[in-house]
């Protein structure tokens, strides 16, 4: 089993985004230290109070140049508020700066109403679903230089180190993106941190629909990860201790109360009336999503397990 992290950049107690951006950088230099297969970073618009990540293609840049053989991408680009060929262009020039060993995960969300407006998103589509498989092909297809001779766009290239042009993945947490997924043949990554309970529906939605060979750079048979919260340390009591923080979080987010930074272990503990229980060895089933979802935790990403721990 194959395991990653996708870092979210967040802007420490009394810090700022640099000192956020020092610390991803760090992190992922470990990260290639301790044989992880890849690190991504986030995109999220309107909170850079609290996660200063809102340019995955900026940042792998500088991730770029610290680290020289981990895999390096997004999780995820938000291609609903961006031109397919923009960010093809971007991605090329990443696998320039870290030739063979670039991801380009996309996936689709809308932020803070007046970010949306900033962005030039419009929050209604007619057609979603069509329009977010419209807009990953055109990106493969510029990555790829997939445009039959005579289409307009077939002349236009992007950035190519040679080795290999950046590994397109689809991200999402429902249904509807396994089933884009699999229609385009493309590897998947499922939000298991954000709703858990929608996992086995939507690997059965990509599988399903899976299609080899439908656009250049998939795989040819079904690939996925699923996304999940991690806490670690020597014991499971102290694990539990540090995810103090992510629960207050949670149950803030729950009232509406999102406050400016994340607590400290103890005014989480001190919020939350002690220490929260170790996570069972077997979680419980039916829960539609997990303590501290959407936290700000880094995540583990490990490769999605059929009866065994393939990836396929």
């Amino acid at each position: 089993m194959d395991l990653s992290i996708v870092d979210l950049s967040p802007v420490p107690a009394d810090g700022t985004a640099a000192d956020a951006f020092a610390n991803t950088v760090a992190a992922a230099e470990q990260a290639e230290r301790l044989g992880y297969t890849r690190f991504w970073v986030a995109e999220h618009h309107g909170r850079t109070d609290r996660l200063a990540g809102t340019t995955p293609e900026v940042l792998l840049g500088r991730l770029a140049a610290a680290t020289d053989a981990i895999r390096l991408g997004s999780g995820a680009v938000l291609l609903n508020h961006y031109s397919p060929f923009k960010i093809a262009e971007q991605f090329g020039t990443l696998d320039g700066l870290a030739p063979g060993r670039v991801d380009v995960g996309v996936g689709r969300a809308n932020g803070p109403a007046a970010a949306d407006r900033a962005l030039g998103t419009s929050r209604r589509v007619e057609t979603p679903n069509e329009d977010h498989e419209e807009r990953i092909r055109a990106l493969v297809s510029h990555l790829y230089d997939d445009y039959p001779d005579g289409h307009e766009y077939a002349d236009l290239g992007v950035p190519r180190s040679g080795d290999g042009p950046p590994v397109p993945w689809v991200l999402g947490s429902s249904p509807a993106s396994g089933e884009i997924a699999g229609a385009l043949g493309l590897r998947y990554c499922f939000a298991g941190f954000i709703r858990p309970g929608f996992a086995e529906r939507a690997f059965a939605a990509y599988r399903e629909a899976f299609e080899p060979g439908a656009l250049p750079g998939g795989p040819d048979e079904p690939t996925g990860m699923v996304a999940v919260n991690a806490v670690a340390a020597e014991t499971d009591a102290a694990a539990a201790r540090r995810r103090a923080p992510a629960e207050a979080t949670f149950r803030r987010m729950r009232r509406g109360e999102l406050g400016d930074s994340t607590p400290s272990v103890e005014e989480a503990i001190d919020e939350l009336g002690g220490v929260p229980e170790p996570t069972p060895a077997t979680p419980t089933s039916g829960r539609d999503r997990c303590p501290g979802a959407r936290r700000r935790w880094r995540v583990c990403w490990s490769s999605w397990p059929t009866a065994s721990a393939s990836t396929r």
